[in-house]
C-alpha cells in the first residue's frame, strides 16, 4: 500500500521504455532528495500522492526535485514568466532521438560527448541538454534570442560542474534566422532538437495557456498565470509554427553535410503536410515522423537528413 502511495495516478502512460519516470512519480524518493517538494504534495480522493498540476510553483518545484533524483543536479531553477516544461515529455523527445541515431548505427545507441546536439531555442531551463548528458552523455550547443535566457542557464551549468564542459551557449542575435551566425563550416552536429514557438501571436498564447489551466483545474479559468505563460519568443512568432519550422527548413538546405538529423516538434498536426511538401521541396532524402504518446495527449517530431544512408552509416560519433 505505501509502494501504491509513492506514485501519482496523474502520471501519464506510453512514455519511452527508457523514460525514467515511466512508472510514475515516486514522491517519497523525491521529496527525500529534494525537500522543498514536501508542501506541494497532498494525498487524493483515490488515496494516491500527486501535486496540483495548475500550480506553476508546484511543478517548477517536481521538475526540480526529478533533475536532483534522476541526474543529480543542484540547485536548478528559472525566473518568474518563462517556461516551465514537463520533464517526461521533454526526456521522451531524447530517448526516441537516441533511437533515430541507433538506426544508421547498427541499432547501437551512440554515447558520450562526440555525440553532440543543437538545442534550437534552449529557453531558460536547460532541460534538453540536462536529459541528453545524464541519459548519453552527449553534449550540445545552446542557442537563444533571450539574453536572459541564457544567462539563466549559465547560472545552472555553473552550479552544476559536469555540465562545463559538455554544454555552450550561444545568443541568436539575429531574431529572423535560426542556423545562420550559429552553424559554423567546422560543425558536426549529430542532431538539432528544437520545441519552436507554436502560436501566431501573443493573444493565441494566452488563450492557449487558459485552455491548459482552465484542463488541469477542470474550470473555466480567466486569468492566465504568468509562470506557466512563458517569454514571447518561447510561445509565439509571426506565422506560429509552420512559419518558424519552414525558414528553418530552408535554412537547414545550406547545411547539409554539417548536421546528421534536423528535427522539431510540430504541435499541430494540420502543419504537417506543409511541412513534408516543404521538406520534398526542398530534397530532403529521408524524412521521418516520430510518434510520442503521452497518456491520451500525442505529440511528435519531424527529422529530415540531407545525407544517404551510407553517409549517415560513415559518420563518425
Amino acid at each position: 500500500m505505501e509502494k501504491q502511495q509513492e506514485k501519482t495516478s496523474t502520471q501519464k502512460p506510453n512514455l519511452h521504455p527508457r523514460n525514467l519516470d515511466n512508472s510514475g512519480y515516486h514522491f517519497g524518493q523525491l521529496i527525500d532528495c529534494c525537500s522543498e517538494l514536501r508542501p506541494f504534495v497532498f494525498t487524493n480522493v483515490h488515496g494516491i500522492q500527486t501535486i496540483d498540476f495548475a500550480n506553476p510553483e508546484a511543478v517548477k518545484t517536481l521538475n526540480k526535485a526529478l533533475l536532483t533524483f534522476h541526474f543529480g543536479i543542484q540547485n536548478w531553477d528559472i525566473p518568474k514568466n518563462y517556461l516551465c516544461p514537463p520533464i517526461p515529455g521533454r526526456a521522451d523527445y531524447i530517448h526516441y532521438l537516441a533511437d533515430l541515431l541507433a538506426s544508421s548505427n547498427n541499432g547501437i545507441i551512440p554515447k558520450g560527448e562526440t555525440v553532440q546536439g543543437l538545442d534550437i531555442g534552449i529557453g531558460a531551463n536547460c532541460i534538453y541538454p540536462i536529459i541528453g548528458n545524464g541519459a548519453y552523455g552527449w553534449s550540445f550547443v545552446g542557442t537563444d534570442i533571450d539574453e536572459n535566457a541564457i544567462q539563466n542557464c549559465k547560472k545552472i551549468i555553473q552550479n552544476n560542474p559536469q555540465l562545463i564542459d559538455v554544454i555552450s551557449l550561444q545568443l541568436q542575435t539575429e531574431s529572423r534566422f535560426i542556423f545562420k551566425n550559429i552553424i559554423t563550416p567546422e560543425d558536426k552536429f549529430a542532431f538539432t532538437i528544437c520545441n519552436p514557438p507554436f502560436h501566431k501571436s501573443q493573444e493565441e498564447a494566452n488563450k492557449g495557456t487558459l485552455r491548459k489551466i482552465s484542463n488541469l483545474k477542470q474550470q473555466k479559468s480567466k486569468e492566465a498565470v504568468l509562470n506557466f505563460g512563458g517569454q514571447n519568443g518561447e510561445l509565439w512568432c509571426d506565422g506560429g509554427e509552420l512559419r518558424f519550422i519552414t525558414q528553418m527548413i530552408y535554412e537547414s538546405v545550406k547545411y547539409p553535410l554539417n548536421c546528421m538529423w534536423f528535427t522539431t516538434l510540430v504541435s499541430k498536426k494540420e502543419n504537417l503536410s506543409t511541412i513534408y511538401k516543404t521538406l520534398n521541396k526542398v530534397n530532403a532524402v529521408e524524412i521521418k515522423t516520430v510518434d510520442m504518446a503521452q497518456g491520451q495527449k500525442i505529440s511528435r517530431f519531424v527529422a529530415w537528413t540531407f545525407m544517404t544512408l551510407e553517409q549517415r552509416k560513415n559518420w563518425q560519433f
